[in-house]
Protein backbone atom coordinates (compact mmCIF):
# COMPACT_ATOMS: atom_id res chain seq x y z
CA UNK A 1 0.00 0.00 0.00
CA UNK A 2 1.38 3.39 -0.95
CA UNK A 3 1.54 6.17 1.63
CA UNK A 4 2.33 8.97 -0.83
CA UNK A 5 -0.08 11.48 -2.26
CA UNK A 6 1.21 11.67 -5.82
CA UNK A 7 2.40 8.17 -6.66
CA UNK A 8 0.44 5.01 -7.29
CA UNK A 9 1.54 1.47 -7.98
CA UNK A 10 3.48 0.88 -11.22
CA UNK A 11 1.35 1.35 -14.30
CA UNK A 12 -0.05 3.98 -16.60
CA UNK A 13 -3.00 5.15 -14.49
CA UNK A 14 -6.08 4.16 -12.55
CA UNK A 15 -9.04 2.40 -14.18
CA UNK A 16 -12.24 4.42 -14.35
CA UNK A 17 -14.00 2.01 -12.00
CA UNK A 18 -11.50 2.84 -9.28
CA UNK A 19 -12.17 6.58 -9.29
CA UNK A 20 -14.71 6.50 -6.45
CA UNK A 21 -12.47 4.24 -4.40
CA UNK A 22 -9.53 6.56 -5.07
CA UNK A 23 -11.56 9.59 -3.96
CA UNK A 24 -12.50 7.77 -0.75
CA UNK A 25 -8.84 6.89 -0.20
CA UNK A 26 -7.87 10.55 -0.53
CA UNK A 27 -10.26 11.67 2.18
CA UNK A 28 -9.22 8.73 4.31
CA UNK A 29 -5.57 9.85 4.11
CA UNK A 30 -6.57 13.41 4.97
CA UNK A 31 -8.42 12.15 8.03
CA UNK A 32 -5.49 9.94 9.05
CA UNK A 33 -3.05 12.85 8.71
CA UNK A 34 -5.20 15.03 10.97
CA UNK A 35 -5.72 12.24 13.51
CA UNK A 36 -2.00 11.46 13.70
CA UNK A 37 -0.85 15.08 13.85
CA UNK A 38 0.68 15.18 10.37
CA UNK A 39 -0.72 18.64 9.59
CA UNK A 40 2.18 20.14 7.63
CA UNK A 41 1.93 23.88 6.92
CA UNK A 42 -1.87 23.92 6.67
CA UNK A 43 -2.57 25.47 10.10
CA UNK A 44 -0.12 28.34 9.63
CA UNK A 45 -1.36 29.05 6.08
CA UNK A 46 -4.94 29.24 7.37
CA UNK A 47 -3.74 31.46 10.21
CA UNK A 48 -1.92 33.77 7.80
CA UNK A 49 -5.02 34.07 5.63
CA UNK A 50 -7.08 34.94 8.72
CA UNK A 51 -4.52 37.60 9.74
CA UNK A 52 -4.62 39.21 6.29
CA UNK A 53 -8.44 39.28 6.25
CA UNK A 54 -8.59 40.67 9.79
CA UNK A 55 -6.22 43.57 9.13
CA UNK A 56 -7.84 44.28 5.77
CA UNK A 57 -10.95 45.32 7.72
CA UNK A 58 -9.17 46.67 10.80
CA UNK A 59 -6.57 48.94 9.14
CA UNK A 60 -7.68 51.08 6.19
CA UNK A 61 -4.17 51.34 4.67
CA UNK A 62 -3.20 47.71 5.18
CA UNK A 63 -4.49 46.19 1.94
CA UNK A 64 -2.69 48.57 -0.41
CA UNK A 65 0.09 48.11 -2.95
CA UNK A 66 2.43 50.44 -1.05
CA UNK A 67 1.98 48.50 2.18
CA UNK A 68 2.37 45.21 0.32
CA UNK A 69 5.83 46.28 -0.81
CA UNK A 70 6.65 47.16 2.80
CA UNK A 71 5.80 43.63 3.91
CA UNK A 72 7.95 42.13 1.15
CA UNK A 73 10.90 44.03 2.65
CA UNK A 74 11.21 41.32 5.31
CA UNK A 75 14.11 39.82 3.38
CA UNK A 76 16.72 40.42 6.09
CA UNK A 77 14.68 38.63 8.75
CA UNK A 78 13.84 35.79 6.36
CA UNK A 79 17.49 35.17 5.53
CA UNK A 80 18.32 34.75 9.22
CA UNK A 81 15.33 32.42 9.63
CA UNK A 82 16.52 30.26 6.70
CA UNK A 83 19.71 29.55 8.64
CA UNK A 84 17.78 28.91 11.85
CA UNK A 85 15.79 26.15 10.13
CA UNK A 86 18.94 24.09 9.49
CA UNK A 87 20.10 24.50 13.10
CA UNK A 88 16.69 23.53 14.49
CA UNK A 89 16.59 20.47 12.23
CA UNK A 90 19.54 19.20 14.28
CA UNK A 91 17.73 19.97 17.52
CA UNK A 92 20.28 22.72 18.26
CA UNK A 93 19.96 26.49 18.71
CA UNK A 94 21.97 29.49 17.55
CA UNK A 95 21.55 32.57 19.75
CA UNK A 96 24.38 34.49 18.11
CA UNK A 97 22.74 35.15 14.73
CA UNK A 98 21.39 38.59 15.66
CA UNK A 99 24.73 40.15 16.47
CA UNK A 100 26.46 37.95 13.90
CA UNK A 101 24.31 39.72 11.31
CA UNK A 102 25.54 42.94 12.94
CA UNK A 103 29.13 41.81 12.38
CA UNK A 104 28.32 41.31 8.68
CA UNK A 105 26.73 44.74 8.48
CA UNK A 106 29.74 46.29 10.21
CA UNK A 107 32.16 44.43 7.95
CA UNK A 108 30.41 45.34 4.69
CA UNK A 109 30.17 48.98 5.77
CA UNK A 110 33.85 49.13 6.76
CA UNK A 111 35.20 47.37 3.69
CA UNK A 112 33.31 49.65 1.28
CA UNK A 113 34.20 52.84 3.15
CA UNK A 114 35.79 55.38 0.77
CA UNK A 115 39.16 56.72 1.90
CA UNK A 116 39.67 53.92 4.42
CA UNK A 117 42.52 52.23 2.57
CA UNK A 118 40.40 49.15 1.94
CA UNK A 119 37.54 50.58 -0.10
CA UNK A 120 36.68 47.36 -1.92
CA UNK A 121 33.94 47.09 -4.58
CA UNK A 122 30.53 46.29 -3.16
CA UNK A 123 30.50 42.67 -4.32
CA UNK A 124 33.88 42.00 -2.70
CA UNK A 125 32.78 43.65 0.55
CA UNK A 126 29.64 41.50 0.61
CA UNK A 127 31.63 38.32 -0.02
CA UNK A 128 34.07 39.17 2.79
CA UNK A 129 31.24 39.93 5.23
CA UNK A 130 29.29 36.74 4.48
CA UNK A 131 32.46 34.61 4.44
CA UNK A 132 33.53 36.03 7.80
CA UNK A 133 30.18 35.11 9.36
CA UNK A 134 30.36 31.62 7.87
CA UNK A 135 33.81 31.13 9.44
CA UNK A 136 32.53 32.36 12.80
CA UNK A 137 29.58 30.00 12.54
CA UNK A 138 31.93 27.13 11.73
CA UNK A 139 34.12 27.97 14.74
CA UNK A 140 31.11 27.98 17.06
CA UNK A 141 29.87 24.76 15.50
CA UNK A 142 33.26 23.15 16.03
CA UNK A 143 33.08 23.84 19.75
CA UNK A 144 29.61 22.27 19.80
CA UNK A 145 30.52 19.24 17.66
CA UNK A 146 34.09 18.51 18.73
CA UNK A 147 34.19 19.64 22.37
CA UNK A 148 30.60 18.84 23.24
CA UNK A 149 29.64 22.18 24.77
CA UNK A 150 25.86 22.72 24.43
CA UNK A 151 24.96 24.98 21.51
CA UNK A 152 22.90 27.17 23.85
CA UNK A 153 26.01 28.05 25.86
CA UNK A 154 28.35 28.43 22.88
CA UNK A 155 26.04 30.71 20.91
CA UNK A 156 25.01 32.68 23.99
CA UNK A 157 28.70 33.41 24.51
CA UNK A 158 28.86 34.33 20.81
CA UNK A 159 25.97 36.73 21.28
CA UNK A 160 27.86 38.55 24.03
CA UNK A 161 31.20 38.49 22.20
CA UNK A 162 29.91 39.86 18.88
CA UNK A 163 27.78 42.45 20.61
CA UNK A 164 30.92 43.57 22.41
CA UNK A 165 32.89 43.74 19.17
CA UNK A 166 30.23 45.92 17.56
CA UNK A 167 30.18 48.27 20.55
CA UNK A 168 33.97 48.48 20.65
CA UNK A 169 34.17 49.51 17.00
CA UNK A 170 31.16 51.77 16.65
CA UNK A 171 31.59 53.58 19.96
CA UNK A 172 34.73 55.05 18.35
CA UNK A 173 33.59 55.34 14.71
CA UNK A 174 29.96 56.25 15.35
CA UNK A 175 27.67 55.76 12.37
CA UNK A 176 29.21 54.33 9.18
CA UNK A 177 27.35 55.37 6.04
CA UNK A 178 27.16 52.83 3.21
CA UNK A 179 27.85 54.67 -0.03
CA UNK A 180 28.26 51.74 -2.42
CA UNK A 181 25.23 51.58 -4.73
CA UNK A 182 25.47 47.82 -5.27
CA UNK A 183 25.16 47.16 -1.54
CA UNK A 184 22.32 49.63 -1.05
CA UNK A 185 20.44 48.21 -4.04
CA UNK A 186 20.05 44.87 -2.28
CA UNK A 187 17.25 46.39 -0.21
CA UNK A 188 16.31 49.50 -2.18
CA UNK A 189 16.19 48.47 -5.83
CA UNK A 190 12.85 47.96 -7.56
CA UNK A 191 12.46 46.35 -10.98
CA UNK A 192 10.54 48.03 -13.77
CA UNK A 193 7.05 46.77 -14.56
CA UNK A 194 8.18 44.78 -17.62
CA UNK A 195 11.14 43.28 -15.75
CA UNK A 196 8.77 42.16 -13.01
CA UNK A 197 6.53 40.33 -15.49
CA UNK A 198 9.57 38.63 -17.01
CA UNK A 199 10.79 37.49 -13.58
CA UNK A 200 7.33 36.09 -12.77
CA UNK A 201 7.28 34.23 -16.09
CA UNK A 202 10.76 32.79 -15.52
CA UNK A 203 9.95 31.57 -12.00
CA UNK A 204 6.68 30.02 -13.15
CA UNK A 205 8.37 28.41 -16.15
CA UNK A 206 11.19 26.93 -14.08
CA UNK A 207 8.71 25.49 -11.58
CA UNK A 208 6.62 24.02 -14.39
CA UNK A 209 9.69 22.48 -16.00
CA UNK A 210 10.82 21.03 -12.67
CA UNK A 211 7.38 19.54 -12.06
CA UNK A 212 7.27 18.09 -15.57
CA UNK A 213 10.74 16.63 -15.09
CA UNK A 214 9.56 14.87 -11.93
CA UNK A 215 6.56 13.42 -13.80
CA UNK A 216 8.75 12.18 -16.67
CA UNK A 217 11.17 10.62 -14.20
CA UNK A 218 8.36 8.71 -12.50
CA UNK A 219 6.91 7.52 -15.79
CA UNK A 220 10.32 6.26 -16.92
CA UNK A 221 10.58 4.35 -13.65
CA UNK A 222 7.21 2.73 -14.39
CA UNK A 223 5.41 4.61 -11.63
CA UNK A 224 1.93 5.94 -12.39
CA UNK A 225 1.12 9.56 -11.65
CA UNK A 226 -1.77 9.75 -9.24
CA UNK A 227 -3.96 12.86 -9.35
CA UNK A 228 -2.22 14.75 -12.19
CA UNK A 229 -4.74 17.55 -11.71
CA UNK A 230 -3.13 18.25 -8.33
CA UNK A 231 0.21 18.82 -10.05
CA UNK A 232 -1.43 21.14 -12.54
CA UNK A 233 -3.10 22.99 -9.67
CA UNK A 234 0.29 23.51 -7.99
CA UNK A 235 1.78 24.99 -11.16
CA UNK A 236 -1.25 27.25 -11.58
CA UNK A 237 -0.99 28.28 -7.93
CA UNK A 238 2.66 29.26 -8.32
CA UNK A 239 1.80 31.21 -11.48
CA UNK A 240 -1.03 33.06 -9.74
CA UNK A 241 1.20 33.88 -6.77
CA UNK A 242 4.10 35.14 -8.93
CA UNK A 243 2.06 37.24 -11.32
CA UNK A 244 -0.18 38.43 -8.48
CA UNK A 245 2.81 39.72 -6.48
CA UNK A 246 4.17 41.53 -9.54
CA UNK A 247 0.77 43.02 -10.36
CA UNK A 248 0.37 44.42 -6.85
CA UNK A 249 3.96 45.71 -6.68
CA UNK A 250 3.58 47.45 -10.04
CA UNK A 251 0.56 49.35 -8.70
CA UNK A 252 2.49 50.83 -5.77
CA UNK A 253 3.17 54.55 -5.87
CA UNK A 254 6.59 55.18 -4.31
CA UNK A 255 8.55 53.01 -4.69
CA UNK A 256 6.92 51.17 -7.58
CA UNK A 257 7.87 47.75 -8.88
CA UNK A 258 8.96 44.34 -7.66
CA UNK A 259 11.62 44.66 -4.90
CA UNK A 260 14.97 42.99 -5.57
CA UNK A 261 14.93 41.88 -1.93
CA UNK A 262 11.85 39.73 -2.61
CA UNK A 263 13.56 38.08 -5.58
CA UNK A 264 16.61 37.31 -3.43
CA UNK A 265 14.35 35.58 -0.91
CA UNK A 266 12.95 33.33 -3.65
CA UNK A 267 16.44 32.51 -4.97
CA UNK A 268 17.74 31.50 -1.54
CA UNK A 269 14.52 29.59 -0.85
CA UNK A 270 15.00 27.48 -3.99
CA UNK A 271 18.72 26.89 -3.43
CA UNK A 272 18.43 25.98 0.25
CA UNK A 273 15.36 23.80 -0.35
CA UNK A 274 17.32 21.88 -2.98
CA UNK A 275 20.20 21.54 -0.52
CA UNK A 276 17.92 20.23 2.21
CA UNK A 277 15.71 17.95 0.11
CA UNK A 278 17.73 16.82 -2.89
CA UNK A 279 21.28 16.25 -1.65
CA UNK A 280 22.94 13.63 0.57
CA UNK A 281 23.94 16.43 2.95
CA UNK A 282 20.32 17.44 3.43
CA UNK A 283 19.25 13.87 4.10
CA UNK A 284 22.06 13.55 6.63
CA UNK A 285 20.85 16.70 8.41
CA UNK A 286 17.39 15.19 8.84
CA UNK A 287 18.91 11.88 9.95
CA UNK A 288 21.12 13.50 12.58
CA UNK A 289 18.22 15.60 13.84
CA UNK A 290 15.98 12.55 14.06
CA UNK A 291 18.46 10.33 15.89
CA UNK A 292 22.11 11.35 16.08
CA UNK A 293 23.32 8.01 17.44
CA UNK A 294 21.54 6.02 14.75
CA UNK A 295 22.97 8.38 12.13
CA UNK A 296 26.49 7.86 13.53
CA UNK A 297 26.10 4.08 13.41
CA UNK A 298 24.90 4.38 9.81
CA UNK A 299 28.25 5.95 8.91
CA UNK A 300 27.29 9.63 8.90
CA UNK A 301 29.95 12.03 10.16
CA UNK A 302 27.74 13.73 12.74
CA UNK A 303 30.37 16.26 13.83
CA UNK A 304 30.97 17.44 10.27
CA UNK A 305 27.22 17.82 9.65
CA UNK A 306 26.89 19.96 12.78
CA UNK A 307 29.82 22.19 11.81
CA UNK A 308 28.51 22.73 8.27
CA UNK A 309 25.03 23.53 9.57
CA UNK A 310 26.40 26.21 11.91
CA UNK A 311 28.40 27.58 8.97
CA UNK A 312 25.16 27.82 6.96
CA UNK A 313 23.50 29.57 9.89
CA UNK A 314 26.39 32.03 10.11
CA UNK A 315 26.43 32.67 6.36
CA UNK A 316 22.68 33.31 6.24
CA UNK A 317 22.99 35.64 9.22
CA UNK A 318 25.65 37.45 7.21
CA UNK A 319 23.40 37.76 4.15
CA UNK A 320 20.56 39.01 6.31
CA UNK A 321 22.82 41.50 8.05
CA UNK A 322 24.01 42.96 4.74
CA UNK A 323 20.42 43.38 3.52
CA UNK A 324 19.33 45.00 6.80
CA UNK A 325 22.27 47.41 6.64
CA UNK A 326 21.46 48.23 3.02
CA UNK A 327 17.88 48.96 4.03
CA UNK A 328 19.12 51.76 6.32
CA UNK A 329 22.12 52.73 4.13
CA UNK A 330 24.20 52.80 7.31
CA UNK A 331 25.39 50.94 10.41
CA UNK A 332 25.10 52.20 13.98
CA UNK A 333 25.32 50.91 17.57
CA UNK A 334 21.90 49.26 17.35
CA UNK A 335 22.83 46.96 14.47
CA UNK A 336 21.90 43.32 15.12
CA UNK A 337 20.02 44.16 18.29
CA UNK A 338 16.39 44.63 19.21
CA UNK A 339 14.08 41.70 18.54
CA UNK A 340 15.93 40.45 15.45
CA UNK A 341 17.18 37.24 17.08
CA UNK A 342 13.83 36.38 18.64
CA UNK A 343 11.96 37.20 15.44
CA UNK A 344 14.24 34.95 13.35
CA UNK A 345 13.85 31.97 15.68
CA UNK A 346 10.12 32.65 16.01
CA UNK A 347 9.73 32.76 12.23
CA UNK A 348 11.26 29.30 11.81
CA UNK A 349 9.17 27.81 14.63
CA UNK A 350 5.91 29.51 13.71
CA UNK A 351 6.37 28.30 10.13
CA UNK A 352 6.42 24.69 11.31
CA UNK A 353 10.04 23.75 12.07
CA UNK A 354 10.19 21.55 15.15
CA UNK A 355 12.26 22.57 18.15
CA UNK A 356 12.94 18.89 18.78
CA UNK A 357 14.87 18.32 15.55
CA UNK A 358 14.34 16.23 12.44
CA UNK A 359 11.19 17.93 11.14
CA UNK A 360 10.72 21.11 9.16
CA UNK A 361 11.41 22.70 5.81
CA UNK A 362 13.17 25.80 4.53
CA UNK A 363 9.85 27.24 3.43
CA UNK A 364 8.85 27.25 7.11
CA UNK A 365 11.09 30.28 7.59
CA UNK A 366 9.42 32.19 4.78
CA UNK A 367 5.91 31.45 6.02
CA UNK A 368 6.82 32.31 9.60
CA UNK A 369 8.51 35.54 8.54
CA UNK A 370 5.40 36.44 6.57
CA UNK A 371 3.28 35.91 9.68
CA UNK A 372 5.54 38.01 11.92
CA UNK A 373 5.94 40.80 9.36
CA UNK A 374 2.22 40.84 8.56
CA UNK A 375 1.22 40.96 12.23
CA UNK A 376 3.75 43.68 13.02
CA UNK A 377 2.83 45.70 9.94
CA UNK A 378 -0.90 45.29 10.51
CA UNK A 379 -0.77 46.31 14.16
CA UNK A 380 1.39 49.33 13.32
CA UNK A 381 -0.94 50.34 10.51
CA UNK A 382 -3.95 49.96 12.79
CA UNK A 383 -2.29 52.18 15.39
CA UNK A 384 -1.55 49.63 18.11
CA UNK A 385 1.35 50.18 20.50
CA UNK A 386 4.66 48.31 20.37
CA UNK A 387 3.78 46.35 23.51
CA UNK A 388 0.74 44.90 21.76
CA UNK A 389 2.90 43.73 18.87
CA UNK A 390 5.19 41.85 21.29
CA UNK A 391 2.25 40.27 23.10
CA UNK A 392 0.53 39.09 19.91
CA UNK A 393 3.78 37.71 18.44
CA UNK A 394 4.47 35.86 21.70
CA UNK A 395 1.00 34.33 21.72
CA UNK A 396 1.40 33.16 18.11
CA UNK A 397 4.79 31.63 18.95
CA UNK A 398 3.34 29.82 21.99
CA UNK A 399 0.48 28.45 19.92
CA UNK A 400 2.88 27.24 17.23
CA UNK A 401 5.13 25.41 19.71
CA UNK A 402 2.11 23.95 21.50
CA UNK A 403 0.74 22.68 18.20
CA UNK A 404 4.12 21.15 17.36
CA UNK A 405 4.29 19.40 20.74
CA UNK A 406 0.78 17.98 20.37
CA UNK A 407 1.51 16.85 16.82
CA UNK A 408 4.64 15.00 17.93
CA UNK A 409 2.71 13.19 20.66
CA UNK A 410 0.02 12.16 18.19
CA UNK A 411 2.65 10.91 15.77
CA UNK A 412 4.38 8.95 18.54
CA UNK A 413 1.10 7.28 19.50
CA UNK A 414 0.39 6.37 15.89
CA UNK A 415 3.90 4.94 15.41
CA UNK A 416 5.06 7.59 12.91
Amino acid sequence: MSSGLDVAAPGIGLPEGDEAEEETGLWRRVYDNIRTGNLGILPIVIGLAFIVVFFSFKATNFFTADNFNNIIQMAGLTMLAFGVVFVLLLGEIDLSIGYLSGIAALAVAEFQLPGSGHAYPGLVAIAIAVGLCALIGGAQGSVVAKVGVPSFVVTLAGLLIWQGVILQVLEIKGVIVIEDNLINDLANYYFSANAGWIIAAVITGLYAVGTLGGVIGKRRAGVAIRRPLLLVAKVVGVAVACFGVVAVSNHASVPRGLPLAGVLVVIFLVVLTFLAKRTPFGRHVYAVGGNAEAARRAGINVARIRIIVFMISGAMAGVGGVILAARLNSVDLNVGGGTLLLDAISAAVIGGTSLFGGRGEVRSALIGALVISTVSNGLNTAGYKTGTIYIVTGVILLLAVTLDTIARRLQARSGR
